[in-house]
């Protein structure tokens, strides 16, 4: 007879490799068939709802791993919300406006900018930007990022601009946007103006000079024949000098060396001695800076002065003590400026080029224009020193070049007004990581008033008439509702399509003059306007969602950006923020902790990935990583993630071919019926459940993957499911002792499949389909395993937890065995134990130690028995390893004297003799 017949073996269709490349895109395209999304939403329509609200990635080129990241976890925290109970609809957006498209139009070689018009340009703009959606929405939609890709918010969409046009005109009323010349962040390689949020900061070399300012009336404190000595890194503001900014309580050291006499700041005189070269250096006396007010300076390549006066933002940090200023071209100077009446001078055009206010540089870029000044001053002998120096710059985040202060007209949005309520706000909020707060705070308490115009095409304009005959802006709610209603029909190109009487209410004349002739604003709003009103474009108007959103989520980068901008319009135009809490994440890294670039050839596709490994093997490596700090990627990382992940496939599919005779409902056995294993196995099962049902809920996904990948591994296949293998394949098939396993398994296999739902979709969708008893047709609508915290018993958990220690100890003795070929496997070993009068006794709350062990005899020998040579000595108790007695059986491979007893099976052990003679047939 062929016994191996009558074993119940493992029985499974599930494949043991996932060959996820090849079958995502088909459970994909099952998902996409069944309308997946629509599904699950009607399954939790009138449940508490939980939104959260997209930030619009841009619509210019593929997705990068960053993207990957991002997506994924939002799709996860969404599918375990829904799973939760909770409504959780997700809607995709995307920011379609501003410069990178009108530079990827102007670069293409496809069309001449210079010979379109306005209309026509944005029309190439935004079939550009709407291809990129479609091309960006494939890629999401292929690492199964779950959500309403029918029906996602465009910044572009008409009714998304007119609900912009209406924020601002929320700003407007409340007195919170004005029209004012103040120096701002002005890119000339984009023509410009810039949000601090467009900035970013690189390294730079920059010319460094001291420069004396002879003085023209010392106003009785200093003499004539003396020089201030200013210190500057940027030679090119020289032209627009009005002044020099000292501190009013620093002391001010007059001091002669070489002949010469200079003013600087007393407690930098000992640097800059050492920096100029100075030598002999006599102190003659010492002012204070307010001493010095209004002292006139002469400008040392043109015919007017420069003031001498005083302000708090003077530091003894670097330079002389003595600020160059220059209201045109600092936000501090500018400042200054107004306080002493200078006027603004920015002689620097929109392309960076000196103007004819610059005499002597007019058409010069104005970086080219520091060599020329300084070889000016060094002409004039004005220059007393001059190297260069390495340092943080900033530059335009989009075209990578540095940018320049310019004082302009520009549009701004104040928020003086509602700043405290900011900060309010951001204290009653939820914040993942904590330090979000501390972050946003800081970020809102020192920000200046928001540069909301740019002057570029491609955007939504600003909704501002100016009158032909007084030049008074006109703005109000009539104006911006009739503006609105036309881009809620038409969209935002209709600003350049029609004149003014058309974009205007009929009857509507200048409340100034009462002129009825008017010019249309030509700026466009800054596109963090855009993304910043989503709260109102999206939440407010699309019925399945809701105002505020629970979770904000995206890189640490926004706390400058969308989390910033969208606080700024929601605060001013409702008075609260528009969400209830935000959640930031890291940037992606290399496997080596360096910035992922394209020059290093270190970037990862995430397309590749999918194509290559699963997206489910990208999505656990998001869940793997404590994205709250950087997160590192590689080739060697990802292949350690699809070990993990082939542990816990393996896991699912031993558990799935155990159960093909088991019917949870017929076959389940109660709790009160099963063996202490089986009931610690329950335990370990929910309390696992429990710590990641937890671990979700804090967003904290790496604890998610660690508590399942140890349950697999771990608990379950190298304990219960080892030791379980014996009573499971050997036993009659409706033993209640199997079936009470069964139960456990069955248990196991539904509860892990659910948890592991929001991480791997894929997978969990897969070996949802071949559980026994299954209705639903997938596991996205199925809610969470429940946690029975009854089942929890804390002395129960304690003896088997030191049994698994105990046994560990014995495996080892069982490894040296094997090793010393005394053994082959397991089941032809003896173990003798010789314990301790306490380990004795702990031995003896245990039955069938040789089926716990995995081996085919056990011998606990009484306390204080002479212990062999032998032995393996550990806490507690000895371990010695024999060749097991009898013979194997021919069925379940247990070495036992009972072989050869029975008369019809006389090669079987006696357990596997009346399993068959029970009825079970090969």
């Amino acid at each position: 007879m062929d016994y191996g017949k009558t074993l119940n073996l493992l029985q499974t269709d599930f494949p043991m490799r996932g060959n996820l490349p090849q079958a995502e895109p088909k459970m994909q395209q099952r998902w996409e068939e069944m309308d997946i999304y629509r599904m699950v939403q009607e399954s939790r329509k009138g449940k508490p709802k939980f939104i959260l609200h997209d930030g619009p990635p841009y619509a210019n080129g593929d997705i990068h791993i960053g993207h990957a990241l991002n997506k994924i976890i939002k799709d996860i925290i969404v599918r375990f919300k829904t799973m939760q109970g909770y409504d959780a609809p997700y809607v995709p957006g995307w920011d379609t406006h501003g410069l990178p498209i009108e530079q990827a139009i102007a670069n293409s070689g496809k069309v001449d900018r210079k010979k379109m018009s306005v209309p026509e340009f944005r029309d190439y703009c935004k079939a550009y930007a709407l291809e990129w959606v479609e091309k960006q929405k494939a890629q999401f939609k292929r690492l199964s990022i779950r959500g309403d890709w029918n029906n996602p918010y465009i910044t572009l969409q008409p009714k998304y601009e007119a609900q912009q046009i209406r924020v601002f005109g929320g700003m407007v009323n409340k007195g919170y946007i004005y029209k004012g010349l103040k120096p701002v962040y002005w890119s000339p390689s984009s023509e410009s103006a810039l949000a601090e949020a467009e900035i970013e900061y690189k390294d730079k070399t920059s010319t460094s000079i001291y420069v004396a300012f002879e003085v023209k009336d010392g106003k009785g404190k200093l003499p004539e024949d003396a020089s201030i000595v200013i210190w500057t890194t940027t030679p090119w503001t020289l032209p627009a000098n009005l002044g020099i900014s000292l501190h009013p309580d620093f002391d001010y050291a007059l001091v002669e060396t070489g002949g010469k006499k200079y003013v600087l700041a007393q407690g930098l005189l000992e640097a800059v001695s050492k920096e100029i070269g100075w030598t002999d250096v006599k102190v003659l006396s010492t002012l204070k800076g307010s001493e010095l007010e209004y002292v006139l300076c002469k400008h040392p390549f043109y015919d007017r002065t420069s003031l001498v006066m005083v302000g708090e933002h003077v530091t003894l940090d670097a330079g002389t003590g003595c600020v160059h200023t220059a209201p045109g071209h600092g936000e501090d100077d500018f400042v200054i400026g107004q306080k002493y009446n200078l006027g603004v001078l920015c002689p620097v055009d929109d392309q960076g080029h000196f103007t004819s206010e610059a005499p002597g540089f007019e058409g010069l870029f104005y970086e080219k224009g520091n060599k020329i000044i300084t070889e000016k001053l060094q002409e004039s002998g004005h220059l007393l020193h001059m190297t260069t120096i390495q340092h943080q710059y900033p530059h335009d985040w989009r075209t990578k070049k540095p940018v320049i202060f310019r004082a302009t007209e520009q549009w701004f949005a104040s928020v003086d007004g509602f700043r405290q309520a900011m900060l309010d706000e951001i204290k009653r909020l939820k914040w993942t990581p904590e330090w979000g707060e501390t972050r946003l705070h800081n970020m809102i308490a020192d920000r200046g008033d928001w540069c909301i115009s740019r002057q570029r095409a491609w955007g939504v304009p600003i909704p501002i008439f100016y009158c032909r005959s007084c030049s008074e802006p006109l703005v109000s709610e009539a104006t911006i509702e009739h503006v609105a209603l036309i881009f809620e029909r038409e969209g935002s190109n209709a600003w350049f399509l029609k004149d003014e009487k058309q974009l205007l209410p009929d009857g509507t004349v200048c409340p100034k003059c009462g002129h009825d002739h008017f010019r249309k604003e030509t700026d466009i709003m800054d596109v963090w306007f855009d993304s910043g009103s989503s709260h109102s474009a999206v939440l407010e108007t699309r019925e399945e969602l809701q105002w505020p959103a629970d979770l904000y989520l995206e890189g640490s980068d926004q706390y400058r950006g969308w989390f910033n901008s969208s606080l700024i319009t929601s605060v001013a135009v409702k008075g609260s923020a528009p969400y209830k809490g935000i959640l930031s994440h890291g940037f992606t890294l290399d496997g080596e902790g360096r910035k992922m670039s394209k020059s290093l050839g270190n970037t990862v596709d995430p397309n590749q990935v999918s194509n290559k490994l699963g997206a489910d093997i990208l999505r656990l490596w998001v869940s793997s990583t404590d994205y709250q700090s950087d997160v590192r990627i590689s080739d060697n990382i990802l292949n350690q993630i699809s070990e993990g992940y082939r542990k816990i496939r393996n896991t699912l599919r031993f558990l799935l071919g155990n159960l093909y005779d088991f019917n949870p409902a017929t076959d389940r056995v109660s709790v009160d019926q099963m063996n202490e294993l089986d009931r610690y196995a329950l335990v370990r099962l929910h309390r696992m459940a429990e710590r990641v049902i937890e671990a979700y809920d804090n967003y904290e996904f790496h604890v998610v993957y660690q508590a399942v990948h140890h349950f697999c591994a771990v608990e379950m296949s190298a304990f219960y499911l080892d030791i379980l293998k014996d009573r499971l394949y050997a036993s009659a098939p409706k033993d209640p002792q199997r079936r009470a396993a069964q139960t456990v398994l069955y248990d196991a296999l539904t509860a892990i499949t659910k948890l592991i739902a929001p991480i791997l979709p894929h997978t969990a969708d897969e070996v949802w389909n071949y559980i026994p008893g299954i209705e639903l047709p997938s596991v996205q609508i199925a809610e969470l395993p429940q946690v029975d915290r009854s089942l929890f018993d804390g002395q129960l958990e304690e003896k088997w937890e030191k049994f698994t220690e105990l046994r560990d100890d014995v495996l080892k003795s069982l490894e040296e065995a094997r090793k010393a070929k005394l053994i082959g496997n397991s089941l032809s070993a003896a173990v003798h134990l010789y314990p301790d009068q306490e380990t004795q006794q702990f031995l003896s709350g245990f039955d069938r130690l040789d089926l716990l062990f995995i081996v085919s005899a056990v011998h606990v020998h009484e306390a204080g028995a002479a212990i062999p040579e032998d032995a393996h000595a550990y806490k507690g108790m000895s371990v010695s390893i024999s060749v097991a007695e009898g013979e194997k059986c021919e069925r379940c491979w247990i070495v036992t004297p009972e072989v050869g007893h029975h008369e019809t099976h006389p090669s079987l052990c006696k357990r596997c003799a009346e399993v068959l003679e029970s009825g079970v047939e090969a």
